[in-house]
């Protein structure tokens, strides 16, 4: 029978994502005859691991395994991942072991008092994201980068949700629209590995599913990222591009928000199209004050 627990089933996904995308060839081993899957044979898996078909076979079902981390470090090695890919597969095991707990902790996601204060005087763009992504605060810097985000329904405030809106096609003209877009999935994949059932990652998660091609191409490689940082390009209508790095920094809880920054290289010319981009949203706010 298969086994409903709700880690055991992110287990095997993930390891049939990573099985997906080995070739014989990356391990060493030859093609052989026509092959009806585009990776590693699960067969093929397993001997590298040295664990028989059948015990590898129900690992990748969800079936009622507990690994061993001997076992589990075999499987690493075997399908060759780096230092975060094997702490998720060794997170997700052992949660595997255990039963699921009767209450996980999901009250409402808040934003001290302290941190919005922070945000306020922040003279760079900034957000507060929750533990899926939704929009929590953000400062008036990046109101003047992102637009208005009190425009949205509160419950559309959610990062996934926006990049993958078809009504927002400016958006995905940037070059590194994909790229973007899997760094907030794989996000999403970490807060998943801590609650699989948690309401709010199934509901954002199935509607982009049954809405998104685009989501299921890139939710299937079932990538995780427990911290980001990297580069972004923004297309504003008032200057034209800015090409800004961001980061994420933990905010208190387990797990908690992140807070989210963009900077630009002092004295480039992109922290001067943001001084720019600050000063007419100013200009804005005045004139609509009077």
């Amino acid at each position: 029978m298969i086994n409903s627990h709700p880690y055991a089933r992110e287990l095997g996904g993930f390891l049939r994502a990573r099985r997906g995308r080995l070739h014989p060839h990356d391990v060493g081993l030859e093609p052989g005859g026509r092959r009806k899957v585009t990776g590693l044979r699960r067969e093929e898996l397993a001997m590298l691991a040295g664990l028989s078909t059948d015990y590898y076979q129900r690992m990748e079902q969800g079936r009622e395994v507990r690994p061993s981390d001997d076992v589990l470090d075999a499987l690493a090695t075997a399908l060759g991942l780096d230092d975060e890919e094997r702490r998720y597969l060794f997170g997700l095991a052992r949660a595997a072991r255990r039963p699921m707990p009767t209450r996980m902790n999901r009250d409402p996601e808040q934003v001290p008092d302290s941190t919005r204060r922070l945000l306020r005087v922040m003279n760079t763009p900034a957000v507060v994201l929750g533990r899926h992504l939704d929009l929590l605060d953000w400062n008036p810097m990046a109101e003047a980068l992102l637009g208005d985000p009190g425009t949205y329904p509160p419950d559309r405030l959610n990062m996934l949700l926006l990049i993958f809106d078809d009504t927002l096609t400016g958006e995905r003209t940037c070059p590194d629209w994909e790229r973007q877009a899997l760094d907030y999935i794989g996000m999403m994949r970490a807060a998943v590995a801590t609650d699989p059932t948690h309401p709010r990652a199934t509901a954002i998660v199935g509607e982009l599913s049954i809405h998104s091609a685009e989501f299921r191409r890139l939710w299937a490689r079932h990538d995780i990222r427990e911290s980001v940082s990297g580069t972004k390009t923004f297309r504003t209508p008032e200057i034209g591009d800015i090409v800004l790095d961001w980061d994420t920094y933990p905010l208190p809880g387990n797990p908690g928000p992140v807070m989210l920054v963009f900077t630009a290289e002092p004295g480039s010319a992109d922290a001067d199209r943001l001084l720019l981009l600050s000063a007419l949203q100013a200009t804005r706010s005045a004139l609509a004050d009077e």
